[in-house]
């Protein structure tokens, strides 16, 4: 079974930068890729960024593309979603994710339904 936390969320402004961290625990960890997605406020949940198990391989929603990075250390169970140039549209709740399994080394998806363990969310509020 995984685990995971996020930490990190707030409050920033326009142009302002954050970094969202998930703890997992679990021994499946570095074998699963993992992924952040995000809600807000009336809008269906959706992608942000994912990484394969090897950490070699990255995807990103076209929205945060050249301003987000994700990154992860598997020695030390850890995810992070470097957020710079934050606009108030990046304002939601963000939830790391887990793959459903060990996919493979490279293995990354946008895909929600790849992903079997959910955090309880981070909340970032970006005012303008």
């Amino acid at each position: 079974q995984v685990q995971l936390v996020e930490s990190g969320g707030g409050l920033v402004q326009a142009g302002g930068s954050l970094r969202l961290s998930c703890a997992a625990s679990g021994r499946t960890f570095s074998s699963r890729p993992m992924g952040w997605f995000r809600q807000a406020p009336g809008k269906e949940r959706e992608f942000v960024a994912a990484i394969s198990w090897s950490g070699a391989s990255t995807y990103y929603a076209d929205s945060v593309k050249g301003r987000f990075t994700i990154s992860r250390d598997n020695a030390k169970n850890t995810v992070n979603l470097q957020m710079n140039s934050l606009k108030p549209e990046d304002t939601a709740v963000y939830y790391c994710a887990a793959g459903a399994q060990a996919y493979g080394l490279g293995y990354v998806s946008p895909a929600s339904d790849k992903y079997g363990h959910w955090g309880q969310g981070t909340q970032v509020t970006v005012s303008s």
